[in-house]
């Protein structure tokens, strides 16, 4: 949805950056929420000054004792100030901002610094945010923005982090289908790319189709919601989308993304969910996640709540989303293909676990090349609802998500692939005969995955075609390797050679 000169701009953004010497693309996306929000922030101080003059109720600035903090004083600095500025003085007040309360904005900036290395990257960056600014339109703009601005991440990610692909995501997200009024919580939530699609959908469902618009792309957009109440916006916005992330920066970039898709008061907390410090439970109604694969935790900072004897991350995280949902709720989640057929106690305790306590409703399993250029692990996607035991499993063979697997991952036509299929038969698994296991999508009873130990994995049902060759006699064979061979002295002796 985004102009070619908005992106530009961008692209021009993070050049600065990686030329001026931040080159860590988690430093610099995190340097960038930094300068937006500092914008923002004046934005929203000026909105609710003329509110309150309009409204005659009284409104105390942020700046009320800080001017020089603003934006729009400190932008115009000279070179031999600006940065010295921003350092010592801007970013101490935004720390401070709320005083002794636990603010948004102090939960926000919580030990940020500057890290901008020279006044000129500082000015540069600060004329570009200006332009795109000018460019901004409406919420959808913000944004898609900060989402193009995450974008970098994929093509750049570092440490291990990256984002799970935005169509990845979206396919998950209308498999379990949110509504208003559901409470919806990413347990390791990254860059809030789940909560940011949950909430798209939920404004799509609830908007009418005269107001949708559709890109060049084909993309739709300007989901309006207006057959949302005010209660139901209240609920949305502030009792809706629930984040966590041991890392602080993705805890920010979490926090940036929600505000620029219009969520000001995002709930995002920086927290280890594994951990003795994490005692939620029943308390979801839908579960997007996409946790991490590798990894184990210390066992005396492990949560009491677990029964599953494991250290493994991927299995400690598929416990704690069970433990999460409440009875009815839905999940789909990325797995690891070891989750599906591993045969430790652990694994199988959790299988048990999922197809006796819930429904397995489908494993979508995905081709090796999705996380490329970061990761070539086979992954699957799970999608289950708490509270009846499973009766059958729709399984699909996701041969193509749109974009070529290797590093470069370039879009493959209309860039869908197999997943408007997979949606289309997820929706319609009840009212199909999907009983052919040479096929992508089949269903398998439950009774034959008992009879398999619980493996999950997709290659246990699939029927496999295989095509009989038939070779030609060996002296047929033999006859036109010699006449090649002819052919080819015949050639040479014409080229003089």
């Amino acid at each position: 949805m985004l102009d070619n000169e908005l992106k530009s701009k961008i692209d021009q953004l993070w050049n600065k950056f990686w030329s001026g010497g931040i080159s860590n693309p988690i430093q610099a996306i995190e340097q960038m929420s930094y300068l937006i929000f500092m914008r923002r922030l004046e934005d929203e101080d000026n909105d609710k000054l003329n509110n309150s003059r309009l409204s005659g109720q009284k409104y105390i600035s942020f700046f009320k004792d800080n001017q020089d903090c603003k934006w729009s004083i400190w932008s115009e600095y000279p070179a031999n100030k600006i940065l010295d500025h921003v350092r010592d003085k801007v970013f101490p007040f935004l720390r401070n901002l709320g005083g002794n309360e636990e603010s948004l904005y102090k939960k926000y900036m919580k030990d940020a610094n500057c890290i901008i290395p020279t006044p000129g990257l500082l000015i540069e960056a600060v004329k570009i945010i200006n332009d795109m600014h000018i460019k901004e339109q409406n919420r959808d703009t913000q944004g898609d923005i900060y989402e193009y601005l995450l974008s970098e991440l994929t093509t750049s990610g570092k440490n291990g982090q990256f984002r799970t692909p935005r169509h990845i995501i979206k396919m998950m997200t209308e498999m379990v289908s949110p509504k208003v009024g559901e409470r919806i919580c990413d347990p390791a939530c990254g860059t809030a790319g789940f909560l940011v699609s949950a909430y798209e959908y939920i404004l799509k469902t609830n908007a009418s189709k005269d107001l949708i618009k559709i890109d060049q792309e084909g993309n739709e957009y300007n989901f309006k919601a207006d057959k949302l109440s005010k209660d139901q916006w209240k609920k949305l916005r502030e009792d809706t989308l629930y984040g966590f992330d041991i890392d602080q920066t993705m805890t920010r970039i979490s926090l940036m993304n929600l505000m620029m898709h219009g969520i000001d008061y995002p709930n995002i907390t920086q927290l280890n969910t594994l951990s003795t410090r994490f005692n939620e439970t029943n308390n979801y109604d839908i579960i997007l996640a996409n946790p991490p694969f590798k990894g184990s935790i210390d066992e005396s900072e492990l949560n009491d709540n677990f029964v599953i004897k494991s250290k493994k991350t991927e299995i400690l995280f598929l416990e704690l989303i069970y433990n999460l949902l409440r009875i009815g709720g839905r999940c789909a989640v990325i797995v690891p293909d070891g989750i599906l057929f591993g045969s430790s106690n652990a694994h199988k305790e959790l299988k048990k676990l999922l197809i006796e306590k819930c429904r397995i409703d489908a494993i979508i399993s995905m081709p090796s090349g999705v996380f490329k250029p970061y990761a070539g692990v086979s992954t699957a996607v799970i999608v289950f609802t708490k509270g009846e035991p499973t009766k059958k499993i729709m399984f699909y063979d996701m041969e193509s998500d749109g974009f070529t697997l290797d590093d470069k991952r370039t879009k493959i036509g209309d860039g869908k692939g197999d997943i408007p299929d997979i949606v289309n038969k997820f929706k319609n698994k009840d009212k199909e005969k999907l009983d052919d296991r040479k096929k992508k999508c089949f269903v398998v009873p439950i009774e034959d995955i008992k009879n398999n130990e619980y493996d999950l994995s997709i290659s246990k049902y699939k029927e496999i075609i295989y095509e009989q060759v038939k070779y030609e006699k060996p002296e047929v064979i033999k006859k036109k390797i010699i006449e090649t061979e002819k052919e080819i002295m015949k050639g040479l002796d014409e080229l003089g050679v």
